[in-house]
């Protein structure tokens, strides 16, 4: 097997944490195209799951399907990922049979998504409010910019994103952009969680996630979900396809949460 490049010291830190049982087969059920990106992404993260999971134990696979194929599953689900639209997610949200799984949105930046407020959506790419925001910052700075927000570049290098840039072009041949870095980031936080945790029952992943994970996704340490489910994240500020600024922006006062919608209260 190919040997993947994972930074050893967090698998050593995951290693540390758990005690090995028996091999848990992880079952991820995945919800939208089956090319592109955003699918590509999901590849890359499977694979690097399944890499660490020599060391814990754990394997990974995904069933993709359509959303009638996933009502009709009559086996236990670990979480349901989705590449769709707004209406596609809350329909799949909604549904009150996977009321205690996790539902990872993959595509959508759309705002209502954030503020229905549901307990097992969460959402991986920034809001249109979030980029909203972190432009506004820049362009508080600098008022005849035409730069545009990203959630991620080919060219951003800090907290070991050069590394993941090069795995996934390595693997691929082309650039991780948003939607297979959210790809990538949605099995990622699984995998994370199922090792720490060493288990692949929905409920204890969805509670982890929602109120305990800290999430390395090389967009630094400490990630963490709001109430309305979405990531806090930086995101990226991009003009003629160069990085130019990462937001917030240094001194704006609120950090992370100076980005979009903070609470549901």
């Amino acid at each position: 097997m190919r040997v993947l490049r994972i930074g050893l010291m967090a698998v050593v830190a995951i290693v540390s944490q758990v005690v090995l049982a028996d091999v848990i087969d992880v079952k991820l059920h995945y919800v939208g195209p089956t090319e592109g990106s955003v699918w590509l992404g999901v590849q890359q993260g499977l694979e690097e799951a399944n890499v660490q999971g020599e060391f814990l134990g754990q394997t990974y696979s995904l069933q993709a399907e359509t959303t009638e194929e996933l009502a009709k599953t009559k086996t236990p689900i670990t979480a349901i990922l989705v590449a769709g639209d707004q209406q596609q997610i809350l329909a799949i949200a909604h549904n009150a049979k996977y009321a205690h799984i996790p539902v990872l949105n993959l595509l959508s930046d759309n705002n209502d998504l954030r503020k229905a407020c549901l307990a097992n959506l969460l959402n991986l790419p920034a809001s249109e409010q979030m980029k909203q925001d972190a432009l506004e910052q820049w362009l508080a700075k600098h008022p005849e910019s035409k730069a545009h927000v990203q959630g991620w570049h080919e060219d951003f290098r800090k907290f070991a994103a050069s590394q993941l840039n090069s795995r996934f072009k390595k693997s691929h041949g082309i650039v991780m952009d948003n939607d297979a870095w959210s790809g990538w980031a949605a099995v990622k936080l699984l995998s994370d969680t199922v090792a720490r945790n060493q288990t692949d029952d929905a409920a204890v992943i969805l509670n982890y996630l929602r109120n305990e994970i800290a999430f390395d996704g090389q967009k630094g340490a400490g990630a963490t979900f709001r109430d309305t489910g979405q990531l806090r994240q930086l995101v990226l500020i991009v003009e003629d396809n160069k990085l130019v600024a990462e937001a917030p922006l240094r001194g704006v006062k609120g950090g992370l949460d100076s980005l979009g919608l903070k609470s549901c209260k």
